[in-house]
């Protein structure tokens, strides 16, 4: 097709898998005037030389669902378009070659049963009987997924495209895009060596050229091309056709069947990048030259597990570059220029994941939300640190290189850092602290300064400190323990600096903020008010505290990880007559977080305001010297302990920090961690966003009604929380106790009621003050109810479990309002 219109209602820019699953999906929800523009062929960047496995099961639920969804598209996309896929649902088997793999396996199998995904657990001989040309020495078990398969990859793309074709969508070949003009922060065109087209949405599906072109629109996305490698052998004497795929990630390796022999590969340690200054202009349907002395050690590790590789005659070696992130997970969703769209850098999970990249696209372009909750997806979980291409090839490459191992919570990334630091990091450093990272924020976790003989007999009821058991114990420390019983019973001092802070003010500020949040923000200068923002369907998209500095001026604050997203949030919607200015200025400030019964007498040494409680009440601020440094104060806590939150510029950080450590010594403050914080807040009942509170969640089921001012007038998500009011929650979020306090719950966990799964672990951990095992996860109304008798599978073992009353410390809030 040749004539390029000069108007469409979205571009799609790329003709691979991903674009034409954008376009299927979006004509299928009823938009017809959808454009993809292709450089070349469809399928020719790195789509047609995609592996073809299908797997569907992921860490999380919500990917599971999305690749789920893919292979009961891929099951009729045949019957419905005519063009065959050559999907073959022939299952896929996940190998144990360790002890340490097996319980990974329990526990993917325990999160398949949380949403009835039909995983099986399978003995060594059954996987051997199913894949005959398997050895299994050294295979301790294996999980069997029977809906797994494998599909070609063009003829998927041409099904997809031909759908969205049948509905209306065009398609323009050899069409380069060289340009994207945006004006006032929105797009307005495409700029392609055939024409100009005016657009208000364009989608960047360009796949391992997706940074190339967010640049075009001022967008920075970090995707490292990487050479992917992968064998094709001839025919191999006793390969069945219909044999399930395998994976052996002890290994390392695949293997699926392809014309009567095996496609073998997998994710090297050593892996390369490719295009790294720009992806040749003519590279379509091209590969890299065969890489045998990287290919070496899979090659070796596939004969091990699979001997028959060993005399197969090795057809090609496959070395084709795929677009990878940081993280190795997809980029999705909205970006900072509103109308900038992504789906690009599949981390070569493209074909298992095209069904669901759709359909999530196309709710959240025409709806303003998915119906999944995709966070790990989200292109805004990157945030300022990843600007630099080396920091992105640096996270890139140890992402690469550790896809198949075990990842155990709390695990820590090591490569580029540090980078961004708090003015108190150097003391903290001295004084012993062991450091975590999140957007690229050094960030203590805890202090093993504080694990002296003397500071832990005399913090704890005894000596002995709390241990936990299996993973939970993997990344630990008792220090922990040690900074979450000072702070309950004298004080702890908190860096904060890390934490996303933005300003609004404007003449529209307050009318902007009052229709974006749930709870009423129109209270006196100086007041903190706790809130969401929300989606239509009430779903909580933005979670934090919104203080009043002026009559037109407002300071948020939010999470560390957060802050793109909030902000991207925020802009999507702010008016565009020029009435609303919103900046970052997370970087302007350090904060210190000041947590104890101890915390006013520590505070009140060191300054001359009137820190009383009726001088400086619960959820206010004031302006306030501490020491020689100036600070804003604001009386907020997230441990439920009476304290404050210290902001100061950044160049006063480090005296703030010695200041109120120094003045706390005789009452015994510790230095503390983020660890810590995390467990004061679960014995307290505190939701975190992208945990207990999501888009998936309203408010009400998640316990945060008190933050809902629905008398204030309109605001977005209102007409759906006023529907849920009157016809009542049918699920909430609840807390609960395991009766064997070693056994940590991290999340995903199924929760059961005899046999039956009724929901599933948000969050998890060991409250070291009330002395119980914490989980909290979303029930069923009816096994709400304080006292009902549930169980908790963690790592196949179901351990009884219990609904508490909430929260289990400091119920009426008397600690934070001393």
């Amino acid at each position: 097709m040749s004539d390029l219109p000069s108007h469409a209602q979205v571009v799609i820019i790329g003709g691979g898998v991903g674009g034409c699953s954008i376009a299927y999906h979006l004509t299928k929800m009823g938009w017809k005037d959808v454009v993809i523009v292709e450089r070349f062929e469809l399928t020719s960047g790195s789509t047609w030389h995609s592996a073809g496995l299908v797997g569907q099961l992921r860490s999380d639920v919500n990917l599971t669902k999305m690749m789920k969804y893919s292979t009961d598209l891929y099951r009729k996309l045949k019957d419905e378009t005519g063009q065959d896929t050559g999907w073959r649902e022939v299952g896929g088997i996940r190998l144990a070659s360790s002890p340490e793999r097996m319980e990974e396996l329990k526990r993917q199998y325990a999160l398949s049963r949380s949403f009835d995904f039909p995983l099986e657990m399978i003995s060594a001989a059954e996987a051997h009987k199913m894949f005959p040309l398997m050895n299994p020495e050294g295979v301790l078990g294996a999980v069997f997924t029977p809906t797994d398969g494998t599909i070609d990859p063009t003829g998927l793309t041409m099904a997809l495209a031909a759908g969205a074709k049948s509905r209306g969508a065009k398609i323009f070949l050899h069409t380069s895009v060289t340009g994207i003009n945006v004006k006032d922060g929105s797009v307005t065109e495409v700029v392609t060596n055939n024409g100009t087209i005016k657009t208000e949405i364009v989608v960047n599906a360009a796949g391992e050229w997706g940074a190339e072109i967010g640049k075009l629109a001022g967008v920075n996305l970090p995707v490292i091309p990487m050479a992917h490698l992968y064998a094709i052998t001839k025919p191999v004497a006793g390969l069945a056709r219909h044999v399930p795929t395998l994976r052996d990630p002890d290994l390392l390796v695949y293997w699926r069947e392809e014309v009567g022999g095996f496609i073998t590969g997998g994710y090297e340690r050593d892996p390369a990048p490719f295009g790294l200054d720009g992806i040749p202009e003519d590279f379509s349907y091209k590969l890299l030259p065969p890489d045998w002395d990287r290919f070496l050690p899979l090659m070796q590790n596939s004969v091990k597990r699979v001997p028959a590789v060993e005399n197969a005659e090795i057809r090609q070696l496959l070395n084709g570059p795929e677009g990878f992130t940081p993280d190795g997970e997809f980029l999705l969703g909205p970006t900072s220029v509103k109308g900038f769209w992504v789906a690009c850098a599949f981390c070569a999970h493209g074909l298992a994941g095209a069904g669901g990249i759709g359909k999530v696209m196309a709710e959240w372009i025409i709806e303003g939300t998915p119906e999944w909750d995709v966070w790990r997806l989200d292109v805004r979980r990157f945030g300022p640190n990843y600007a630099s291409q080396d920091y992105q090839l640096a996270r890139t490459l140890e992402t690469y290189g550790k896809y198949y191992d075990i990842h155990y919570p709390n695990e820590e990334r090591t490569s580029g850092r540090p980078l961004r630091l708090s003015p108190a990091y150097a003391r903290q450093k001295e004084l012993g602290a062991s450091f975590g990272e999140k957007f690229g924020w050094e960030r203590v976790n805890w202090f093993t300064s504080n694990l002296t003989a003397e500071t832990a007999v005399s913090d704890q009821r005894s000596a002995v400190l709390f241990q936990p058991r299996g993973w939970a114990a993997k990344h630990y420390s008792p220090a922990i323990e040690v900074e979450h019983i000072a702070t309950r019973e004298r004080a702890g001092l908190f860096d904060e600096t890390s934490f996303n802070k933005f300003e609004v003010r404007g003449l529209g500020a307050l009318k902007f903020l009052q229709m974006m949040c749930a709870n009423n923000i129109d209270r006196p200068v100086g007041a903190v008010v706790y809130t969401q923002m929300l989606n239509p369907r009430g779903g909580v998209e933005c979670d934090f505290t919104v203080t009043r500095l002026a009559a037109d001026r407002f300071f948020i604050v939010t999470g560390t990880a957060l802050g793109v997203h909030d902000l991207s949030w925020m802009r999507l919607h702010m008016p565009e007559d020029g009435s609303v200015v919103l900046e970052d200025v997370t970087s302007q400030y350090a904060c210190f977080g000041l947590w104890g019964p101890q915390a006013r007498t520590i505070l009140q040494k060191v300054t001359k305001a009137d820190v009383s409680n009726a001088g400086f009440p619960y959820m206010t601020m004031q302006h306030i010297t501490v020491g020689y440094v100036p600070t804003m104060a604001l009386r907020v806590t997230y441990v439920g302990e009476l304290g404050w939150e210290f902001y100061c510029p950044m160049e006063y950080g480090l005296k703030l920090y010695d200041t109120l450590l120094e003045a706390g010594q005789s009452e015994g403050i510790v230095p503390a961690g983020y660890r810590a914080i995390d467990s004061l807040r679960l014995e307290k009942g505190y939701r975190y966003w992208s945990a207990e509170a999501s888009p998936d969640y309203t408010p009400y089921e998640t316990g945060m009604g008190f933050a809902v001012a629905l008398d204030k007038g309109d605001f977005i998500g209102r007409d759906a929380l006023l529907k849920q009011k009157q016809s009542g929650v049918k699920q909430k979020l609840c807390c609960l106790s395991l009766a064997d306090s070693s056994a940590i719950a991290i999340g995903k966990e199924p929760i059961r009621s005899g046999d039956k799964v009724i929901g599933s672990v948000t969050s998890g951990g060991y409250g070291y003050t009330v002395r119980k095992s914490i989980v909290f996860g979303y029930l069923p109304v009816e096994f709400a109810k304080v006292g009902t008798p549930l169980t908790v599978e963690i790592f196949g073992e179901r351990i009884q479990a219990v609904v508490e009353s909430e929260p289990l410390w400091d119920p009426k809030g008397a600690r934070i309002k001393a």
